[in-house]
């Protein structure tokens, strides 16, 4: 390549570019509609960029987004903490595209409250 540096620019800024569009924002949940369920978790997954949770309310098993796992674990949620079948209290905002899925703003689990943003 004649350019090595004009070469190493533009990998470096589709990366970092398509880092960037892979994480999503908040704006496709309603803010304006907060909602609340109780439910014993189906499944877990505790990993990057959120923990997600399935829970099962109404019928319907429903996505709940967390916090990512660095900042669940600086509120004081540990993964052993929320496996399948613990119960859990989730309120946070519904999916404004999707059905049954929320952005959980705290979840409360064995009695304590924690808040994820």
């Amino acid at each position: 390549m004649r350019y090595p540096l004009f070469g190493l620019c533009l990998f470096g800024a589709l990366l970092t570019g398509g880092l960037a569009f892979a994480h999503h924002g908040w704006g496709s949940y309603d803010a304006a509609r907060l909602v609340s369920m109780t439910s014993a978790v189906q499944q877990v997954q505790w990993e990057n960029p959120h923990v997600t949770l399935v829970v099962s309310h109404e019928s319907k098993n429903w996505d709940a987004v967390l916090a990512p796992p660095f900042r669940m674990s600086a509120r004081g949620l540990q993964p052993e903490m929320i496996r399948p079948g613990t119960s859990v209290t989730l309120e946070g905002y519904p999916s404004t595209r999707a059905d049954a899925e929320m952005r959980a703003e705290r979840i409360i689990v064995g009695g304590k409250t924690y808040e994820l943003r």
